[in-house]
């Protein structure tokens, strides 16, 4: 599925935390102001991403023609038994109302609770390894030793926008009462992992918390209570897939058609939240809507700085949807389209004349309700959508989503994304001559491949590209945002993926940057490799710390196929695990009493069996210090015979 998290980007980002960093061990006040180095205290919550928790049902539903039913606590999202053979009953189980985000008469559902309503969405000897989301990673936990009490899932409802959560779930008061227990419970602070949407959701409750906590109070708070966040594959402005789903559907891979998809997506006030947006517009303060007279229910208008109108598509590479209006015009088809482009305007003539008129719409124009005021005349889904976008996000109380987001107030953030992968970031759309909801489909895709657009057969386009592509779900210039909290100073490293001498590390130290703006590094870079580029604050905001790394073809772009996927990407582990323990030297040098030394670039071995493979030029095993070849019975290939020399925790303490 589009959204989930690849096993190689779970597993090693909390097992340096949990296992410590050196430091003589002493003990820390336990309400997490004195936070002393003893990194076994704290505590790691998950917060996962689109369609990565399960649905159970919580209701009795008859299926006729079936022989399966739904009962209460039956899986819903996902059993793909009861998808195949009762698809109506399902959809029952799994839609919303468009309006009121309210469940079927007949059927609902809610999320599960606990880890396992994230580690597989399928359960089942077939199905469970194909949708696995963190049942890989909660294996790495356990063979680390860490302890059960120190994983704390947060599951959410995800087919909701952040008003809906809090309103019927009230998910926010519970998640600042998780924060709270883990705090009591272990003793220190706990780190933020976000994955996807799940990012969006931990932004949306940094907001609410300032509305819940006196301001004197809140800095304190989330010092007490937050250590570090990491941000992984972050839509920060947004996905143009998000304009796909609403048009034409995204079956997430499940055997159901696009027009069922269409339906199923859009009746989610969450399909949305990803919505992709301008980064030079902003809303209305929220303290000023908050504090003023005679202001409930006020929309949150956009203000745009003089950027917005220079830039040819609100920054993003190229104009987010392309679409071509029916033949039929009347005379009111054009009050219809109250705050389109210009383009509208030259083509109003052929619009008369009763020719194809392609109108184009920008980041800006998908979020501010432009692009669906625009199909309202020709697509039963435009109104529906304008209702959500306006109630659910531009009304919402506490934040208008679909605005940028400033660098959250926590003491350390880690933003980590893959990158040059093929990435959709525009489409062109046009009437199939089917009815709803089969009634559009798209002629073109534009993608944004290592610095250069091109359209799905093969043609270069002209636009705004950027210095990289993104991780084949969300474009660059969106998870890319997040470089623009780095300090007024960065050092940069780029290193190689793959097993290394040093010489080919490259490192910029002291690199001027300014808030708000990208960050181009001068460097070079092999054409069969792959590198990682470390982005880290030289000098920061004080007291506060951020790191940016960006992984060539890696981390979450693919879909869940298969098991190979799942197989491919465990390639990446051994890599990841050594940049992770390494960028947390940053924490690990605060502590004044830490002793033990950390592993560079240049020295870096695999911790697992899965990470040795097959060197067919030396016709061994890759790392001999590590790994040697050791025949188990069930190998096919030589990489598989290839395994570690010593146990994970020997290995481990290497490095810690």
């Amino acid at each position: 599925m589009n959204e989930m998290l690849r096993g190689a980007s779970r597993a090693v980002l909390f097992l340096l935390l949990f296992q410590g960093l050196g430091g003589d061990g002493s003990e820390f006040v336990g309400d997490g102001r004195d936070f002393g180095g003893d990194y076994s205290k704290l505590s790691g919550i998950i917060i996962p991403g689109f369609a990565s928790t399960q649905l159970r049902a919580w209701s009795i539903l008859d299926c006729p023609y079936s022989p399966l039913d739904f009962n209460p606590l039956d899986l819903v999202w996902l059993d793909t038994t009861k998808l195949l053979s009762a698809v109506n009953c399902w959809l029952k189980c799994i839609l919303l109302d468009p309006y009121n985000q309210t469940d079927h008469p007949e059927c609902k559902s809610r999320p599960d609770s606990g880890l396992s309503a994230i580690t597989e969405l399928d359960p089942g000897y077939i199905t469970g390894p194909l949708s696995s989301v963190w049942k890989e990673w909660v294996k790495w936990c356990i063979e680390f030793g860490i302890e059960a009490n120190a994983i704390i899932a947060v599951p959410y409802d995800w087919r909701l926008s952040p008003k809906m959560l809090e309103e019927r779930d009230l998910y926010f008061h519970k998640l600042k009462l998780t924060f709270e227990t883990a705090l009591k419970l272990r003793g220190g602070p706990s780190i933020v992992f976000a994955h996807s949407l799940g990012n969006n959701v931990f932004r949306y409750f940094l907001e609410w918390l300032k509305l819940e906590i006196a301001p004197k109070h809140y800095f304190q708070w989330l010092d007490q209570h937050i250590h570090a966040y990491f941000a992984v594959g972050a839509p920060l402005l947004g996905a143009p897939d998000t304009i796909k789903a609403t048009l034409s559907g995204s079956t997430f891979g499940l055997p159901i058609s696009e027009g069922t998809a269409r339906v199923m997506c859009n009746s989610f006030g969450s399909s949305l939240w990803m919505m992709p947006f301008s980064k030079y517009c902003r809303g209305d303060d929220v303290y000023w809507k908050h504090f003023s007279k005679g202001n409930g229910g006020v929309h949150h208008s956009y203000h745009c700085s003089e950027q917005e109108p220079q830039s040819n598509y609100s920054g993003w590479p190229t104009y987010i949807a392309n679409i071509e209006v029916p033949l039929v015009h009347d005379s009111a088809g054009y009050d219809a389209y109250p705050s389109l482009s210009e383009v509208t305007h030259e083509n109003l003539t052929s619009m008369e004349c009763g020719l194809p008129t392609q109108l184009s719409f920008s980041a800006l124009e998908t979020s501010d309700g432009t692009f669906f005021k625009a199909i309202e005349d020709y697509d039963p889904d435009g109104k529906r959508l304008s209702y959500q976008l306006n109630r659910l996000y531009h009304s919402d109380p506490v934040l208008n989503p679909l605005t940028p987001w400033d660098r959250p107030p926590i003491k350390t953030v880690f933003c980590i994304y893959g990158t040059d992968l093929k990435t959709e970031v525009g489409y062109y759309f046009a009437p199939s001559g089917k009815p709803y909801p089969d009634n559009w489909i798209i002629t073109d895709v534009i993608y944004e491949i290592e610095g250069s657009l091109f359209s799905r057969s093969g043609n270069l386009v002209d636009g705004d590209p950027g210095i990289a592509s993104g991780d084949e779900t969300v474009p660059y210039h969106s998870l890319s945002w997040c470089k623009s909290w780095l300090g007024p100073k960065v050092n940069i490293t780029r290193a190689p993926q793959a097993e290394h001498d040093g010489s080919d590390v490259q490192i910029d130290t002291n690199v001027e940057h300014n808030y708000g703006e990208d960050i181009i590094p001068n460097m070079t870079r092999s054409q069969r490799g792959k590198y990682i580029t470390y982005y880290e604050d030289s000098e920061s905001i004080p007291g506060k710390r951020t790191a940016v790394w960006e992984l060539d073809k890696g981390l979450q772009g693919q879909c869940i196929k298969g098991w190979s996927l799942w197989k491919k990407n465990l390639e990446v582990l051994s890599i990841f695990i050594g940049e992770t323990l390494r960028i947390e030297k940053m924490l690990h040098d605060i502590h004044p009493n830490a002793k033990s030394s950390f592993v560079t670039k240049v020295k870096r071995g695999p911790l697992r069996d899965e990470d040795c493979y097959w060197d067919y030029g030396k016709a061994r095993c890759a790392w001999p210090e590590y790994c040697e070849y050791r025949y188990v019975f069930g190998d096919v290939h030589l990489g598989q015979s290839c395994r570690i020399k010593n146990n994970s925790t020997d290995m481990l303490s290497h490095y810690l």
